[in-house]
């Protein structure tokens, strides 16, 4: 019977060396997972990083243009100083070609032909129309191709028309001016008539006309003689005057063209 509380006793002190040594072994991964303790946190709860930046827009190539500047092919398209460039109109030479009129001789030509105009018409010389007309048409001559001064006058005339003699001699119809609803009506006439005037058409069909004499002078000495030879000579002569004021298509062509990129300029 005394064996049984030693027995009883040593139980008890068994189980507590054991209770002991379970509470002092630490538990597994367990202080190491704590977030509150000195571990840092996982990557779970790690700060939001920056996102990453996007990759940059494909810039042009030498073989792509950027869309806000003008194609390598524009100045192949627009030759510098031609009649496409509009932006070089006063410095393009549009009126060359073959001509045996220098500008000299054209304008002494244009002053003649207007003296015959003037003794044959009745002009206006009422200041504020003259003033009118000049100051549109002069707009005009400013962003022109003219390599010539201009000198405007209206006659007193009910015909629509208006016309420029080589030289810089231009007329205007009052019937013109009365009949335009409106001043660009009035303008695009003008500029047409200036066209003719900066690609030389007048002294250009003058030369075609002289250049046809020529040719005529050995049909004369070579061909047959007598009054045939002198009518030959007198029909290519008689083809001449008309040549200052009527062109070709090409040249009326070439007017409207001219024309167009005048009012362009000047507006």
């Amino acid at each position: 019977m005394k064996q049984l509380p030693r027995l009883t006793l040593g139980l008890t002190v068994a189980g507590l060396l054991v209770a002991t040594a379970a509470l002092a072994t630490p538990a597994p991964q367990q202080s190491s997972q704590d977030p509150g303790q000195t571990q840092a946190p996982t990557q779970t709860q790690t700060p939001p990083q920056p996102a990453p930046p996007q990759p940059a827009p494909p810039q042009p190539t030498q073989t792509q243009a950027p869309k806000d500047q003008p194609v390598a092919q524009q100045d192949t398209v627009h030759p510098k100083n031609s009649k496409e460039d509009v932006d070089a109109i006063g410095n393009r030479n549009v009126g060359k070609g073959v001509n045996f009129y220098s500008l000299e001789h054209e304008i002494a030509l244009g002053k003649s032909l207007a003296q015959e105009v003037e003794r044959s018409s009745k002009l206006i010389d009422d200041p504020v129309v003259t003033e009118y007309v000049n100051r549109v048409g002069q707009n005009l001559v400013r962003n022109s191709d003219a390599r010539v001064p201009f000198t405007i006058k209206v006659i007193d005339s009910d015909e629509v028309n208006a016309f420029a003699l080589p030289g810089g001699f231009f007329y205007v119809n009052s019937g013109l001016i009365l009949r335009a609803q409106e001043e660009s009506e009035l303008a695009g006439v003008m500029a047409h008539e200036i066209s003719h005037v900066c690609a030389r058409h007048g002294t250009k069909n003058a030369t075609k006309g002289e250049a046809m004499q020529l040719a005529m002078i050995p049909l004369m000495l070579l061909g047959p003689g007598g009054w045939a030879g002198y009518g030959i000579y007198e029909a290519a002569s008689l083809a001449i005057p008309v040549t200052y004021l009527k062109f070709s298509r090409d040249s009326e062509r070439e007017a409207d063209y001219l024309c167009f990129q005048n009012i362009y300029e000047a507006a």
